[in-house]
């Protein structure tokens, strides 16, 4: 059965997990060198308290979120990509499909650069050589796309073995870069750079590709509610736990660069253990995804060779380099957490219905939850302020652009869909 991922139909229940195995992979994905730079980032723009809070919350509302996409995948048994299907249409669901390949294409090259500059670095300080990054990317690249060509039970393989240890390197990390009185930096004032929303929205929009996607993981999960309490743990904790070790360390020995840090305070050997566990796990699950999602466009269309054919996109465009980082994940949370609203108002309005079948037949295109995803998208435009990302900043709802993208997108499609369901009756 490996490299058989059902990506055109349902997960068989005998092939489904427990709810901690799932959460395993969640919190695997979770820790990687991006959670790290943001949390360095919002080390040096806001006081430590409000970036510890901003994370919090930010990272609880991911879970709330990932919760309820979760559901739908385990009680669907389908991919992301067919549910857009179910959702949009055939043609809507390609459109939506091809930009989910593109997203997750894109975040895989980003995740490889950062894991071949920084394995550069720790090289060079390790055993004074100075290869150059391209080298790396391309070795991590592969390493990460030959898991991902294996499939979900590879990656939550991985996961199992890399969670435990990185957690306890993380937190060796932070209690010795507390020490010899560094804790009293973690007061220490700085100028804010960034609103207290637009801090919550960063740290949502980092990992909220992962919370609409969730359905790719979620789908092997025995239960809905499995899935729900293995979305929650896996991704409240594997956003924040990362973002809160480099908020912590920036803070503490006054340095952002998160390699650096480790070799600080005298685990270099153990930075490159993380970077590598925490840059496998997660682009490994960034091409999976991203193949998964392609490949439902067509049987004819192999989810493996997919695999291989995007991974070496990726490892390109990282080579070429990836210094867009944070304008990305901003567009990210504007474009994708829409479509997470559109699906949710969907399944919960029509879950008694034939539409999330698998051989259910879909027109052409829906047009109503592609109207709704288009006016999540405007609304995350236009709260969105210049300074934190891709936006307008003409007016302000929760304060957290990504939040109000999807709100406003799952409340349009629910309302829509209402009326006319109660047009239909009134007709009939």
């Amino acid at each position: 059965m490996a490299g058989v991922d059902y990506e055109h139909g349902v997960v068989p229940q005998d092939q489904r997990r427990g709810w901690m195995s799932i959460a395993a992979v969640w919190i695997a994905i979770g820790i990687d060198l991006s959670g790290a730079f943001l949390g360095a980032a919002l080390g040096a723009g806001l006081s430590f308290s409000s970036a510890l809070a901003a994370t919090m919350l930010g990272s609880l509302l991911l879970g709330v979120l990932a919760m309820f996409c979760a559901r739908v995948g385990a009680a669907t048994g389908l991919s992301t990509a067919m549910i857009s299907r179910a959702v949009f249409g055939r043609a809507g669901g390609i459109v939506l499909t091809l930009m989910m390949t593109l997203s997750l294409t894109g975040w895989f090259a980003v995740q490889a650069g950062f894991f071949g500059t920084n394995l550069q670095i720790a090289t060079r300080e390790l055993v004074g050589v100075d290869l150059p990054t391209a080298v790396f990317v391309a070795g991590g690249g592969i390493l990460m796309m030959l898991t991902a060509i294996w499939g979900y039970r590879s990656i939550s393989s991985l996961s199992n073995v890399a969670v435990p240890l990185l957690l306890i390197l993380l937190a060796v990390g932070v209690v010795r870069s507390l020490g010899d009185g560094r804790s009293a930096n973690l007061s220490d004032p700085v100028d804010a750079t960034f609103t207290f929303g637009g801090a919550v929205s960063l740290v949502m929009g980092i990992f909220v590709l992962g919370a609409v996607s969730s359905p790719d993981m979620a789908r092997w999960a025995r239960t809905p509610r499995a899935a729900m309490a293995a979305a929650f743990v896996g991704f409240f904790f594997g956003n924040s736990i990362i973002i809160v070790v480099a908020l912590v360390m920036t803070r503490a020995l006054k340095q952002e660069e998160i390699m650096q840090m480790f070799f600080t305070v005298g685990m270099g050997l153990s930075a490159v253990v993380v970077l590598v566990l925490a840059q496998w796990t997660t682009n490994s699950t960034n091409v999976y995804s991203a193949a998964l999602s392609f490949s439902s466009i067509s049987n004819r269309i192999d989810r493996r060779i997919t695999t291989v054919v995007l991974g070496v996109t990726g490892i390109v465009i990282a080579a070429l380099g990836t210094d867009w980082f944070v304008s990305f994940i901003s567009a990210m949370g504007t474009m994708i957490a829409p479509f997470g609203g559109v699906y949710l108002a969907t399944y919960l309005v029509e879950r008694g219905s034939t539409r999330f079948a698998v051989e259910a037949e879909h027109p052409t295109l829906h047009v109503l939850p592609m109207l709704a995803w288009a006016v999540g998208i405007l609304v995350s435009l236009a709260t969105t302020k210049p300074s934190d990302g891709l936006g307008l900043g003409l007016f302000t709802l929760t304060t957290i652009p990504a939040l109000d993208g999807l709100l406003v997108a799952f409340a349009v499609q629910t309302l829509l869909t209402m009326a006319v369901r109660r047009g239909t009756e009134v007709a009939a």
